[in-house]
């Protein structure tokens, strides 16, 4: 088994970083640089502790504009595009994964976990490497499809594997669209089917696996015997229409339109490039950093680079 592949779920730090009371951090001109600055420590951090190979960062460009958008209007409706100073942080962070040598994709029509789900297919298919995914979003978990892969929230230093989602959840990564799809998620705004929760949702799947195996056998519900389960049986009969339209909104899909930048022809696109230590001071300067921003960014670069070499 060669080294692993990490996938990244960018936008997810960068705006962890953005809406910390934590890591406030203002420009020479007063503006919020806090997104910026934190996914910049964050990034360099995780470069010096992985040494990674091969790795790809995926941003979220899609709002309102993506593929689930066009199937149900209100998709993640509760969201509001990024203000002028933020995009420019956006645009930055962008940019210095490039100056760090790293492969990152966004996309208008697709959104960063189907980025990270394509190219995790990718790497599967080689059949050489483990897929390490960096997210702090359990959402992710469905593309956990082999025992060597696991998700890996890097901030808060907690690796899950496809076991560790059984035991928390009850249910396997590859069920989670289904479980969605029954529950709904409020912070996408997918409805799912009103009344069922969590607790009813694993009832059901362990019973039934997925919705193809549930909806063909709704009179066997209420014969499962757990609490509500004949109002459970109405309730899918109800709502059938919808809890598809649900798993469909909650699933990552692979794609293999060539005309994305994300889909690669192998691995070997993701591999770790060098840095541009003349790009990243001029990042800095441009995005205006107060003086200790900046030495501390070029200190933390420094030590990467000094380890790089080692």
């Amino acid at each position: 088994m060669t080294a692993p592949v990490y996938l990244v779920d960018a936008s997810i730090y960068i705006f962890q970083a953005h809406f910390s009371p934590h890591q406030q951090v203002w420009s020479r001109r007063s503006e919020d640089r806090s997104a910026f600055t934190g996914f910049a420590r964050f990034l360099l951090r995780f470069l010096q502790t992985t040494k990674p190979e091969k790795l790809a960062l995926a941003f979220d460009e899609s709002l309102f504009t993506g593929f689930r958008h066009q199937l149900y209007a209100d998709y993640k409706s509760n969201r509001v595009l990024p203000d002028e100073n933020l995009a420019l942080q956006l645009s930055a962070c962008a940019r210095l994964c490039g100056v760090l040598g790293l492969a990152a994709y966004g996309s208008h029509h697709y959104e960063a976990d189907d980025i990270i789900g394509t190219l995790s297919t990718c790497v599967a298919r080689e059949q050489n490497a483990p897929v390490v995914i960096v997210t702090r979003d359990k959402d992710l978990s469905q593309l956990l499809q082999r025992d060597e892969d696991y998700l890996w929230d890097f901030t808060g230093g907690l690796r899950r594997y496809r076991q560790d989602i059984f035991q928390q959840y009850g249910i396997w990564p590859e069920q989670f669209p289904c479980f969605l799809g029954l529950t709904g998620d409020s912070i996408d705004c997918i409805p799912g089917v009103p009344g069922i929760g969590p607790v009813a949702a694993r009832h059901l799947l362990q019973h039934f696996n997925d919705l193809d195996g549930l909806f063909p056998q709704l009179d066997a519900v209420p014969a499962l015997g757990f609490r509500g389960a004949r109002r459970c049986r109405d309730l899918l009969a109800l709502h059938q229409e919808q809890a598809l339209l649900s798993r469909k909104l909650a699933t990552i899909v692979s794609c293999d339109d060539a005309s994305e930048r994300f889909v690669v022809a192998d691995s070997d696109a993701l591999r770790a490039g060098s840095i541009d230590g003349s790009a990243f001071a001029a990042l800095l300067d441009e995005m205006a950093l107060a003086d200790g921003d900046v030495q501390r960014l070029q200190t933390m670069l420094h030590a990467l680079l000094k380890k790089q070499a080692a």
